[in-house]
């Protein structure tokens, strides 16, 4: 997929404390870009759509886009996801986040890849960040920032993807 963006999304959630994290990294022609959310009061699923919202937003038209993930409850979503951009009837629960799922992909070409999170590679330094957000929402509640520009620097394993 020589010229696709890429995108690696990580979610984790603690089911004890009802709290998610979610993080993901975008390249683009060389360009970096990482946005990293969690809230209280959410589940799994919730928490990995709510990070594909963010992933998918600003993408330009008629792109092809491969997502890498670890999160299971994605994965569970691929034939969902894969088929977007045409017509297609989302799951009934979490209209309100598929809807900007839907509107955010129409001209695109996506592919989902359930991935392992292999040690020194984007989808860890992706999962490391989607830890710290689970806790940071646990302690201050919900939130969505930018990854600083000094950390995307450090990706490890990017050369090679």
């Amino acid at each position: 997929m020589s010229g696709a963006i890429k995108i690696w999304l990580c979610a984790a959630f603690s089911p004890v404390y009802r709290c998610g994290g979610w993080a993901s990294v975008r390249v683009d022609q060389g360009a970096r870009r990482g946005l990293a959310g969690g809230e209280r009061n959410t589940t799994a699923e919730r928490i990995a759509l709510a990070g594909l919202v963010a992933a998918l937003r600003d993408l330009p038209p008629g792109a092809e886009v491969e997502i890498q993930t670890t999160s299971p409850d994605l994965a569970a979503f691929s034939g969902v996801i894969g088929s977007l951009g045409a017509p297609t009837q989302p799951p009934a629960e979490d209209l309100d986040l598929w809807a900007p799922i839907i509107a955010a992909s129409v001209g695109l070409r996506l592919t989902l890849v359930h991935a392992v999170g292999a040690p020194a590679t984007p989808l860890a330094f992706a999962a490391a960040w989607a830890d710290l957000s689970r806790d940071k929402a646990k302690a201050s509640g919900a939130f969505v920032a930018a990854i600083p520009k000094p950390n995307l620097a450090k990706i490890q394993g990017l050369a090679a993807t």
